[in-house]
C-alpha cells in the first residue's frame, strides 16, 4: 500500500465525458493499486462542486479549468485557495443552438450560414440580433455552464468574432450541464455551450444543432482539471500524488483508441453519465476531439492559466491589476504533477509555460476588440 496520510477520500465529478479519468480510475482499479479508498460522488452543478471543495465535503474534484483561479482570487462567491494538479482533458466542447434560432439565422443571412465558417455564422447570428431588436422581440439567450468556464469564453469569443458584444447584444446565462437539453427543448434558452455528451443529447433527437466546437477556436483548449484546496494538498502530499498517478493511469488507458468502446460502455451507466453508449461514442470515437494525456494534455500548463486569467480581465470579471503570472504559479502546481509523473516514468515538458500563442490559442487582448479569426481555423484551412 502506498504511504499516504489519508487513503480514504471523496472525489467529485459532473456527468460529462471529461470525467472519464475519474470513472475509469475507479472501474480499472487504479485507485486501489495506489493504495487509495476513493468514494466518487456525482454532483449536480459546478457551484455545488466549488462549495463542497471549500467546505471540505469533497477532498478533490473534477472541476472547470478556470474555476480554481477564480475561487483563489475571490472572484466567485467563495474565497478559498485552490490548486490545480493536472488537466483531465482537452477539447470536447461544442455550442448547440435551437432549431428555431438556426432557422432565423438561415432566413436573415442564408449565405453566411451556408459558409459553415464559425466567424461568418456568428455574423448570421448578429443579423438575427439586429432583426429582433428592430422588432422589439426578446434577446437571444445563450447559456454556458458557469461564468468561469472555457464554455463561457468560447461563447464570448465566437460572438465577438461576429461583431457582437456578449454583454449587450445577447443575454448570457448559466445552466448546469445535465439541464441544458431540457432548457433548450423548453424554449428557456436559444442555445448552450457545454461538454459532451450534452450536445449530442440534443442533436440525436433533432432538438438542437451544433454550430461550433471548441476545436474551431483552439485545438487543445484545456477543459477540466483535478482541483483541491491548497490546505488539503499541503496536508496530504502523498495521497495527492497517489491520486494523480491513478488518474494518469486512467488517462493513458483512455487515449488508446481500442479502449474507447469499453470507455463509452462504462460511462453510459446510470451511476455516471446515464446516457446510451452509442450517443457517447459519437464524439468519444472522433480523433483528437477528447484528448486525455497525449501531447502533454495532462500537464497543468501555467500558460493555460495565464490565458484564462487574461479572459477574466478581458471580459470584466477580474481587475486589470491582478498579478496574472503569480496567480497562475500559485494555483497551477506543476511541481506536484511532475512528482507523480516522474514516479511513473512519464516525461513532462521542460518548461511550465509557453509564450502567448504557443498552444495555438486565440490571442485576445486584455482590452479592446477581440480577434475576428481563430488560429485553429486559419492553420487548418477548415471552413466547415
Amino acid at each position: 500500500m502506498a504511504d499516504v496520510e489519508q487513503p480514504r477520500l471523496k472525489l467529485g465529478f459532473i456527468p460529462i465525458i471529461d470525467c472519464a479519468p475519474v470513472v475509469l480510475a475507479e472501474e480499472l482499479g487504479a485507485f486501489e493499486r495506489q493504495g487509495l479508498e476513493v468514494e466518487i460522488r456525482r454532483e449536480v452543478s459546478w457551484a455545488n462542486v466549488r462549495d463542497k471543495l471549500a467546505l471540505g465535503v469533497l477532498d478533490a474534484s473534477h472541476i472547470l479549468a478556470p474555476l480554481p483561479l477564480a475561487v483563489t482570487l475571490g472572484l466567485s462567491s467563495v474565497t478559498v485557495p485552490l490548486v490545480t494538479v493536472m488537466t483531465l482533458q482537452v477539447n470536447g466542447n461544442a455550442l448547440t443552438l435551437s432549431q428555431g434560432l438556426w432557422r432565423e439565422m438561415e432566413e436573415a443571412a442564408p449565405d453566411l450560414v451556408a459558409s459553415g465558417y464559425a466567424p461568418l455564422v456568428a455574423k448570421a447570428l448578429a443579423a438575427v440580433v439586429r432583426k429582433r431588436a428592430a422588432a422589439g422581440a426578446p434577446q437571444v439567450v445563450l447559456a454556458s455552464v458557469f461564468p468561469y468556464s472555457a464554455q463561457n469564453y468560447m461563447v464570448r469569443l465566437w460572438l465577438a468574432s461576429g461583431g457582437l458584444d456578449p454583454d449587450r447584444d445577447v443575454r448570457l446565462t448559466v445552466v448546469p450541464p445535465p439541464h441544458t437539453v431540457a432548457h433548450l427543448s423548453g424554449g428557456v434558452i436559444d442555445g448552450y455551450c457545454v461538454g459532451e455528451p450534452w450536445n449530442q443529447r440534443a442533436v440525436v433527437p433533432g432538438i438542437g444543432r451544433v454550430v461550433l466546437t471548441g476545436t474551431d477556436i483552439w485545438r487543445g483548449m484545456p477543459e477540466k482539471v483535478l482541483g483541491t484546496t491548497e490546505a488539503w494538498a499541503e496536508r496530504n502530499p502523498e495521497t495527492l500524488k497517489a491520486l494523480v498517478k491513478a488518474l494518469l493511469e486512467a488517462a493513458l488507458w483512455l487515449d488508446e483508441p481500442g479502449n474507447r468502446a469499453e470507455a463509452a460502455r462504462l460511462l453510459a451507466s446510470p451511476r455516471y453519465l446515464n446516457t446510451p453508449a452509442e450517443v457517447i461514442s459519437r464524439t468519444l470515437d472522433l480523433p483528437d476531439f477528447h484528448v486525455f494525456h497525449r501531447n502533454h494534455a495532462s500537464f497543468p500548463w501555467r500558460s493555460h492559466a495565464d490565458w484564462f486569467l487574461r479572459q477574466m480581465v478581458r471580459w470584466g470579471q477580474a481587475a486589470p491589476s491582478i498579478d496574472i503570472e503569480a496567480t497562475a504559479d500559485r494555483v497551477y502546481r506543476t511541481d506536484l504533477f511532475r512528482a507523480a509523473a516522474g514516479e511513473m516514468g512519464i516525461a513532462c515538458p521542460d518548461t511550465d509555460r509557453l509564450p502567448p500563442g504557443g498552444h495555438g490559442e486565440p490571442l485576445v487582448p486584455a482590452v479592446g476588440p477581440a480577434v475576428h479569426e481563430f488560429p485553429a481555423l486559419q492553420s487548418s484551412g477548415d471552413r466547415r
